[in-house]
């Protein structure tokens, strides 16, 4: 297959231009700043607690929902009903089996690109395959990208939970058209809960609440409007951002909080836009776990960078600041704001000064290094720009096999002007440093002339990671154990629209 020229080496945009054909009408898109901020409560979405060796049924359906009180009903694909979708949660060692059923309807209601591999032309327009992101599974039960299922049928899954305690969440991952169906509202919370964490004494119960932040582009009545590209029968384009923040669901809710410490499940289940949040006047929180869960030790920040698949658990202590308001902020713009009761409550909760022994691995621990390149082509032809892994489509070989049991560190070399937040299935990570490379000269003669010192980990992504920011313009190292099982399993960028078109791949665990 004949290979487009990189767009770093055209030295113009990497977006070419489509040919003109059938530009679709944008419908009148809603203005968020004409709502009234925090007059709705903050959601709680459902909680779905498994015993050992439960199973649980779990519908995906269309449904409606308000999103603010001044918006007609929104219509979403859902998980039982909701948007996130139930929160899960399970113990470490406990085996939980779901039932996952397509109760959606036969026909899609967002853009459907057929070009895009995985969505040709033929194939069942709604289709569904559930992935629990950052567990550790066996292969039958990852959600593969191609192992999807129809509405009338059901898939089941079997999750042994031998993890420690951790922030996962669970989202659609059907080939071609996870994009459309993550922003259709298929995506939810997977809590994983073990001994340790329980005996911390950390906020918990009525004092620990997820806040899943998405956006969204509506329309004046309220509804979804997914942006497409201006060609009729090639909609994609290489990524959404929406101005209506969504909070659990909500635009701009309020939560009403006691002067004590409360614990926050954060999740970025946007398709493409990063997250900076603080908290209004910077004051400080504390970072106590990220996607793999607990740090080390508590990190004060005052801001906190978060991509898409990212979590973060934090800890925000209201403690004195008895009958006043603070703003959830993202940059200078407000997501939430949190209402604390007058007074100041006893507060049982802790947060200590170590949480977990966590040792950082050791390069030398490694027997293989790869070295991979995060691609963008542009073919100025008839087609947009093109992003892969390794310069490699879906459909090549597979290329990553790494044995059962060994350690790998795997080099990801940015050649593009965007960060990556690049997703491993099946492991989790940790980041060994950052590292600024000439892009320029390994475009030309492929190699590899660093342009500065490495940089290791700040002390809030120095814990288990499962997805991670790479830079542009820098080569970020993971070193990995592949622990677990064996089997085919995926990884990919998690921009939805850039995964959804081939910036994904798979790797193989051998024994």
């Amino acid at each position: 297959m004949a290979m487009p020229m990189p767009a770093h080496a055209q030295g113009g945009s990497s977006l070419c231009k489509h040919p003109v054909a059938d530009q679709t009408s944008v419908p009148r898109l809603l203005d968020p700043n004409r709502l009234t901020p925090f007059v709705d409560p903050l959601p709680a979405p459902p909680v779905l607690r498994a015993t050992h060796g439960a199973s649980l049924r779990v519908v995906m359906r269309e449904s409606e929902q308000r999103l603010h009180r001044d918006l007609p009903p929104t219509r979403l694909w859902t998980y039982q009903g909701s948007m996130p979708g139930p929160t899960i949660e399970a113990r470490s060692g406990e085996t939980l089996r779901i039932e996952w059923s397509n109760g959606l309807p036969a026909r899609h209601f967002l853009p459907i690109d057929h070009h895009i591999c995985g969505a040709e032309p033929g194939t069942p327009e709604v289709r569904a395959v559930v992935h629990v992101h950052g567990a550790r599974v066996p292969s039958a039960d990852d959600g593969y990208p191609t192992d999807w299922f129809v509405p009338g049928q059901s898939r089941r899954q079997t999750f042994p939970n031998r993890q420690d305690a951790a922030t996962l969440w669970y989202h659609d991952h059907t080939m071609g058209i996870e994009r459309l169906n993550l922003y259709a509202g298929l995506y939810g919370l997977y809590l994983v809960r073990d001994e340790h964490e329980l005996s911390l004494a950390l906020p918990d119960g009525e004092h620990e609440l997820p806040l899943v932040l998405s956006d969204r582009l509506l329309t004046e009545d309220g509804q979804l409007y997914y942006p497409v590209s201006g060609v009729s029968d090639a909609p994609w384009v290489p990524e959404v951002f929406g101005d209506a923040m969504l909070v659990n669901g909500a635009l701009l809710p309020r939560l009403d909080v006691r002067a004590r410490r409360y614990r926050f499940r954060v999740l970025n289940a946007a398709n493409g836009r990063f997250f900076r949040l603080s908290l209004r006047g910077q004051r400080p929180f504390q970072q106590i776990g990220s996607d793999q869960g607990l740090l080390a030790a508590p990190v004060t920040q005052t801001s906190l960078f978060l991509a898409p698949g990212e979590r973060a658990d934090l800890v925000m202590d209201f403690g004195g600041m008895g009958g006043t308001d603070i703003e959830l902020m993202n940059d200078a713009l407000p997501l939430m704001r949190f209402s604390v009761a007058p007074g100041r409550e006893e507060d049982p909760s802790r947060v200590p000064v170590v949480l977990r022994e966590l040792p950082r691995m050791v390069e030398s621990t490694a027997s293989v290094t790869r070295t991979l390149t995060i691609d963008e082509y542009a073919n100025c032809v008839s087609e947009p720009m093109l992003m892969l892994l390794d310069g490699k489509h879906w459909h090549d070989p597979v290329s990553e096999k790494p044995k059962l049991g060994s350690t790998e560190v795997w080099s990801l070399v940015n050649l593009t002007e965007d960060t990556h937040p690049i997703h491993l299935h099946l492991v989790r990570f940790q980041i060994l440093d950052r590292r600024p490379f000439d892009v320029d000269q390994y475009l030309s003669s492929k190699t590899l002339r660093y342009t500065g010192p490495a940089q290791p980990p700040p002390p809030h992504e120095a814990g288990w990671k499962d997805t991670a920011q790479v830079y542009p313009g820098m080569v970020t190292r993971y070193i990995i154990r592949f622990e677990g099982y064996t089997g085919r399993y995926v990884w990919h960028c998690h921009l939805l629209e850039h995964a959804s078109n081939e910036m994904m791949r798979p790797f193989e665990v051998i024994a």
